[in-house]
């Protein structure tokens, strides 16, 4: 995280368009290619997508220079595609974003979006906490 700017939290890798989207795009190593990693509605589902390529693409050695280093496993890492890690990233980023996005608060009744600001803040944390907490159904993606 590069620290903050007009009260919004930085990410690296992430950008904000006008609009409000979060997106995110990598560079394949040693080639002029980027990969479009998506545009998300929250921050940090855009930086967990750019955390996921750019460790697949350059390996375990890149954590340290991730947004969320304890997200992924070492053991995670295999030589992949630059199309596969595309669609894993994308879709890890895209998981996150939906799981965020439910738990934002909308104006309903104020105990509701109260909360809804309590869980959407503990899945904050748990996004940027250092375990790794991988469910049954996001293995399928380091198989």
């Amino acid at each position: 995280m590069a620290g903050k700017e007009g009260g919004d939290r930085r990410y690296k890798g992430v950008r904000r368009r006008s609009w409000g989207k979060w997106v995110t795009e990598v560079r394949v190593p040693g080639t002029r290619e980027r990969l479009w990693l998506g545009s998300y509605s929250t921050p940090e589902a855009a930086a967990v997508a750019y955390d996921t390529a750019v460790f697949y693409l350059k390996g375990p050695s890149s954590a340290g220079g991730l947004n969320f280093p304890g997200r992924l496993s070492p053991a995670a890492w295999a030589g992949l595609s630059p199309r596969s890690i595309q669609q894993v990233a994308c879709d890890m980023g895209m998981a996150l974003d939906a799981e965020l996005v439910s738990l934002m608060p909308s104006e309903d009744d104020a105990e509701a979006v109260a909360r809804r600001e309590q869980e959407y803040s503990a899945s904050i944390m748990h996004v940027r906490g250092d375990a790794l907490d991988i469910s049954v159904d996001d293995m399928e993606i380091y198989l």
